[in-house]
């Protein structure tokens, strides 16, 4: 059911209210989420193709296994930056469901953080990884495909979840009406 436009006594045609309009921040989380769900898309195309050259054809193709592994990754840590702003991964809430509001503000605030310190350590310890397999000259067996850039592409991700929780932890602080979490009914 759609609303029709009115006029006002002052002649202003008014309707309904148009999409809000969203910010810098919320544009780049955006993007983000459709990073992950583009990787979801090439690791299912990747494992539908395989199995279907496989079954039909009787064809394997050359490093489709690799590829869906490193392809894994990539999807695991963007999905992990997807899913840590959101705030809609699976959670355990016992205690926070039964407080006050101000309290699970602070429960958020301080699970957000320890959250930051660890996606941000395993971050700086993961491109490690991605340096020692470029210079390590690592390929695929089949093709020859350098792996590293896969490597990369995965660490982009853990650095876009450590973007993602930050702005989280400063929304959570100074703009909570900026967070846009699941509504999670309390425990009675």
């Amino acid at each position: 059911m759609t609303q029709s436009a009115e006029v006002s006594q002052d002649g202003v045609i008014t309707g309904p209210p148009g999409p809000a309009r969203k910010n810098f921040m919320d544009r780049f989380i955006d993007s983000i989420e459709w990073v992950a769900a583009f990787f979801v898309g090439v690791v299912a195309l990747n494992t539908f193709l395989a199995v279907f050259m496989r079954k039909f054809f009787a064809v394997t193709i050359p490093d489709y296994y690799n590829f869906g592994q490193f392809l894994l990754g990539i999807l695991i840590f963007w999905g992990i930056a997807a899913t840590s702003y959101r705030g809609t991964h699976i959670t355990v809430d016992l205690v926070w469901a039964n407080v006050r509001p101000r309290y699970q503000r602070w429960i958020d605030i301080f699970a957000t953080l320890v959250l930051l310190f660890v996606v941000t350590v395993q971050t700086y310890t993961l491109i490690d990884k991605v340096i020692d397999t470029k210079n390590g000259h690592i390929v695929t067996m089949d093709l020859g495909v350098p792996i590293w850039p896969f490597f990369l592409v995965s660490w982009l991700g853990d650095v876009s979840a450590v973007l993602l929780i930050a702005i989280r932890t400063w929304r959570l602080i100074f703009h909570p009406e900026d967070i846009h979490d699941a509504k999670i009914k309390t425990a009675e």
